[in-house]
């Protein structure tokens, strides 16, 4: 399988190949990697993937993209990187499914998937402990010899599960960049506090686009490229923009229909809608693909905090991220450029297009995307917000009817879908992706449970578990034992200089 830039890739001498894609992380014209076709699951897929564990279900939807990559070698890394060592198992009657991405029955109509059973309590524990193993082996396929320098801008919860990831990996070294008053402090404490010897953790001071636009802006640089080469690397990314981070993506949507299947809860081939909070829009271009290799979603509900630029633009075709930032309860999704949105607008529109409109956000702040195009994602996608009152309520009221503990994040997509579900009267069925423990956002949780607590995280964490009846997870629980290493905060003009002497 080739890939090509989500941009005019005429410009490009080629399409590229998966281990290419990988290494390189952004395209030359500083587009996105997308494969030029989508492999389609048969009913034979279909029915041998449901008998299947979650690792070989990854190892088979991974390798349908990854063709240049040995089979056996998929197998092998999907069962390390998913094994019982790296993901919790879950128990108790309402889960549907265990593995690494277990399903649990909050009602007849909604289903949670729980992506945060990983070593760092995130959903990005889903690709970024797949996504080394891809990258190391894309390194041999293509005879790399300098090493990888690893540069991330992150959210909060990338970071962590990058930082975990490629820790002490051959051949690679990783600079993780995130806000500095943009993150929880639990994320803050798992970033500081990692191990390992290739590993450097740097905040910035502005916020999450600025770190974003700091990395994309060295990526872009040629000069910068020519240097690092003379010094024996290259960079790459973990972010989403990286196709071997979005791809594992991919698998936990199939799966997650599979374990529905499996349960009776539906028949195969019945239609499903899928509800993602997100800010970059990664998470849910990857169900979009597992719709358009022939998973029966529906609708696509995209959730978003304050930060509604993504719901603005599914509802008016206008992307303006010159608007005011708004720091949340739910600081994941504290993002106005929204770089996977690239992806779905060349899908949809084309890569002369999308090179067009991502033209004008560069220069003017915004864009408006023609009426076709827009025709197309409407078809698919539904956007809404919430507000951080309704956060809190919706953390309060299922905890309340269902005694189950969501964070932030989940509660944006959870009132989403109910905002939905009153509009349209669509009561299909809906796969809710969960991206953290309600543990990660401990503060504001206990806050939106009308829980008193002081500063101390782990007061903070004794108090959201005692009152809950709910564990804290081991990830958690780690960093506050281990000494801080990582105390610089610099100018984002000043991340260049940086990558150079860490």
């Amino acid at each position: 399988m080739k890939y090509r830039s989500t941009r005019d890739y005429n410009s490009l001498p080629h399409t590229v190949s998966a281990a290419q894609a990988i290494k390189e992380g952004l395209a030359p014209d500083g587009g996105l990697y997308i494969p030029c076709e989508i492999p389609a699951l048969t009913a034979d897929d279909m029915t041998a993937l449901a008998a299947m564990s979650y690792e070989d279900r990854a190892a088979y939807i991974l390798g349908k993209f990854l063709d240049d990559y040995d089979r056996e070698a998929l197998v092998s890394d999907c069962h390390a990187a998913y094994s019982k060592e790296k993901f919790t198992e879950v128990s108790g009657t309402n889960y549907l499914s265990g593995g690494a991405a277990p399903l649990y029955n909050l009602d007849d109509s909604t289903y949670v998937l729980e992506l945060w059973h990983g070593p760092t309590s995130a959903f990005k524990d889903m690709a970024l402990q797949i996504m080394p193993r891809l990258l190391s082996r894309a390194l041999k396929i293509t005879d790399e010899v300098r090493t990888a320098h690893i540069l991330v801008a992150t959210s909060g919860d990338t970071g962590k599960a990058a930082l975990e990831g490629y820790s002490d990996v051959d051949g690679v070294k990783i600079t993780v960049f995130y806000p500095v008053d943009g993150v929880s402090r639990m994320q803050k404490l798992q970033m500081t506090t990692t191990l390992g010897g290739n590993v450097y953790v740097a905040a910035v001071d502005g916020n999450f686009d600025d770190a974003q636009n700091g990395v994309k802006a060295i990526f872009g640089d040629v000069s910068l490229a020519e240097k690092a080469n003379e010094n024996g690397f290259f960079f790459s990314s973990a972010n989403s923009i990286n196709w071997g981070r979005l791809a594992p993506q991919i698998v936990y949507y199939v799966s997650a229909y599979l374990d529905l299947v499996n349960s009776g809860k539906i028949a195969s081939g019945d239609p499903v809608n899928v509800c993602v909070p997100t800010g970059n829009f990664g998470n849910i271009f990857a169900a979009y693909i597992a719709r358009e290799m022939g998973i029966p979603i529906a609708k696509l509900i995209c959730a978003s905090n304050s930060n509604n630029v993504l719901t603005d633009f599914i509802n008016t075709g206008v992307y303006d991220r010159t608007r005011e930032f708004h720091k949340t309860i739910s600081p994941s999704m504290d993002i106005l450029i929204s770089s996977n949105l690239e992806r779905l607008l060349s899908v949809c529109g084309g890569a002369e297009l999308t090179g067009e409109l991502m033209a004008e956000l560069k220069s003017a702040g915004k864009y408006i995307a023609p009426d076709a195009l827009m025709a197309k994602i409407r078809e698919h996608f539904a956007g809404y917000c919430m507000s951080e009152d309704e956060t809190r309520a919706t953390i309060r009221d299922i905890f309340a009817a269902h005694h189950y503990l969501i964070d932030t994040h989940t509660a944006v997509g959870m009132g989403s879908v109910k905002k939905y579900r009153a509009e349209t009267g669509d009561n299909t069925p809906v796969i809710l992706a969960s991206t953290a423990s309600p543990y990660k956002f401990a503060a504001d949780v206990c806050g939106a449970l009308g829980l008193e607590t002081g500063e101390d995280i782990e007061e903070i964490l004794n108090t959201l578990s005692e009152n809950t009846d709910t564990d804290i997870p081991k990830p958690l629980i780690a960093p506050l034992t281990l000494p801080v290493r990582f105390t610089e905060t610099i100018a984002p003009a000043g991340m260049p200089d940086l990558v150079f002497r860490v």
